[in-house]
């Protein structure tokens, strides 16, 4: 896909960006470079290739999820200025 100056210029304009015109063409340029990179990528037959989240098989380690300190809740809302049923009152800040 060939992009030209008018194309960037409304790229810029629609994400907010100012691009000065002698930079016009070089972005032009990368940009089609970046939309042919896509392309070709978009036409490689993927069919049968199992999707990765990381290209090493590895396994990550998990630990158990167990409970390391003890409740504490009862001690800090003492403290709180407003609690109900184990939960912090707070005031209304959006109408």
């Amino acid at each position: 896909m060939s992009l030209d100056t008018d194309d960037i210029k409304a790229i810029a304009k629609l994400a907010r960006l100012k691009i000065d015109e002698t930079d016009m063409s070089s972005y032009a340029t990368n940009l089609s470079n970046i939309l042919d990179l896509v392309e070709q990528m978009n036409s490689v037959d993927t069919e049968g290739v199992v999707p990765m989240s990381h290209p090493l098989d590895v396994v990550q380690r998990l630990r158990e999820d167990e409970v390391t300190e003890a409740n504490q809740r009862d001690a800090f809302q003492q403290v709180a200025p407003a609690t109900r049923d184990g939960l912090y009152l707070v005031p209304k800040v959006i109408e």
